[in-house]
């Protein structure tokens, strides 16, 4: 293959390649990015590139095409088939492979679909994603014959997940478990009939349509019917992932959402037990009471950007044995390979849970560090202008002697706690957070944070 394509410019994404199926994503633009995902890993020396596809009606198409491109590059493909996104990194890890592809549209709509690479250990993003689009367009592409294998990991791969867990006797457990249709349900279904306790499964049918409820584990809408699962069986914990699984949500027993930054507390309570003074990452959107805590338990707290991808290369920098973000993206290289994989992090929740008397989770989740916080704030606003915004507000903040982080955006802290702007990498839009021990702080941050966007041209969202 060594004809030229060019992609829509709106599907080479920060993180990804993601778009609309038949409308900016096509099979031929699955065929074309095999072929230069297949002479990147060529020309770099590798050879393998492990595959697999999520529950999306256009997931298979799209993955047959994938395939006959980089199979047009030489490079020998082992195809994972279908399921989450981590059992496609579980694939690359363990089977030796030196790159993989997944085919999935994650928590997005029905009608997208898109790719989440890795290399070498290393998520492929930014300025790579624009060297496999230049590879396309100009033509410059490895040929070669290369060979398909199929290969079957989900045994190893539900393996590998039950291997954490340590409380066999807890059969008293009562567990509520989501997968919302998407990609995870089969192994979730497999983790729970190995589980002790009683768990009821829903939605763990993967119909691409979604028919129930959007894969999206961080909208309090989508956890409804887990909340009344919940209150129905007096279960102790109900669990929720994304369309792909690698991210996930949390209800107690009271009904209770824990928030990604609430989870990363209680697996750093368990991990800085045994690896005092590790590192612990964030992104920027996490509570100031995580990093107070990481702290207090004698962890080093890392706060950083926004981003799966970044905070995958930031784990490799440091060594840190735990991550995640407000997203539900947590990733455990404790014991683990340190890649998001919402389903391990289910079954390591779910230890710490067994081990609690009465297995009481939403007792813990009372006791756990509170502050008083907005929502994920997401306003308009123009690709060209978003990050021109955060510029002239940080030079202000600067002018005027306050202390803020500019790692993602600008966190400012003062007396009544922190508010957050930063430009979003996937969208023509800023975020904005803010939180306070009270209300009336929390009101003094919301007003602080409106006089800055007004000087800016920029209203907050009510």
């Amino acid at each position: 293959m060594t004809s030229s394509h060019v992609f829509h410019p709106t599907i080479l994404r920060a993180y990804d390649i993601r778009g609309i199926v038949g409308e900016t994503l096509f099979e031929a633009d699955a065929r074309a990015l095999g072929a230069a995902f297949g002479t990147l890993v060529r020309r770099d020396g590798g050879k393998v590139v492990c595959v697999g596809y999520d529950g999306r009606v256009s997931s298979p198409a799209l993955e047959a095409a994938l395939v006959e491109g980089l199979v047009s590059t030489g490079v020998g493909v082992r195809r994972v088939g279908r399921g989450p996104t981590p059992m496609l990194y579980f694939a690359v890890k363990t089977t030796g492979a030196d790159a993989g592809i997944m085919v999935t549209g994650s928590h997005n709509p029905p009608t997208h679909n898109g790719f989440k690479m890795l290399f070498q250990s290393r998520p492929v993003f930014g300025d790579d994603i624009r060297t496999l689009g230049t590879l396309a367009a100009t033509g410059d592409l490895e040929t070669g014959d290369g060979t398909v294998e199929t290969v079957d990991l989900q045994d190893a791969y539900v393996e590998r997940l039950l291997a954490d867990f340590t409380h066999p006797e807890a059969s008293g457990l009562r567990v509520a478990w989501d997968a919302g249709n998407g990609a995870a349900g089969e192994i979730m279904s497999r983790l729970a009939a190995r589980l002790p306790g009683q768990h009821r499964l829903m939605f763990a049918e993967i119909d691409g349509t979604f028919p129930n409820h959007h894969p999206d584990p961080t909208e309090p809408e989508n956890l409804e019917d887990l909340r009344r699962a919940v209150a129905t069986d007096k279960a102790h914990v109900g669990i929720a992932f994304d369309g792909d699984g690698d991210r996930i949500g949390l209800i107690d027993g009271d009904g209770r959402i824990l928030w990604g930054d609430q989870l990363l507390m209680l697996l750093a309570r368990d991990i800085l037990a045994t690896r005092p003074g590790a590192t612990v990452i964030a992104d920027v959107k996490a509570s100031q009471t995580l990093f107070d805590e990481v702290e207090r338990l004698g962890g080093q707290p890392l706060m950083w950007k926004t981003g799966h991808s970044l905070i995958k290369v930031k784990m490799l920098e440091t060594g840190a044995p735990l991550a995640g973000e407000m997203s539900g993206h947590l990733f455990l290289a404790d014991r683990y390979y340190g890649f998001d994989d919402a389903l391990y992090a289910a079954v390591r929740l779910l230890d710490l849970i067994a081990a609690l008397p009465g297995f009481d989770l939403a007792a813990v989740h009372r006791a756990l560090p509170s502050a008083i916080n907005t929502p994920e704030l997401r306003f308009p606003c123009a690709e060209e202008r978003k990050f021109a915004v955060i510029d002239e507000v940080a030079a202000r903040l600067k002018a005027g002697g306050a202390t803020f982080s500019d790692v993602d955006g600008v966190r400012v802290r003062n007396a009544h706690g922190w508010w957050l702007l930063r430009a979003s990498n996937t969208q023509a839009v800023l975020v904005a957070r803010c939180e306070g021990a009270t209300g009336a702080d929390l009101d003094a941050l919301k007003a602080d944070l409106t006089a800055h966007l007004r000087e800016a041209g920029l209203d907050l969202p009510s």
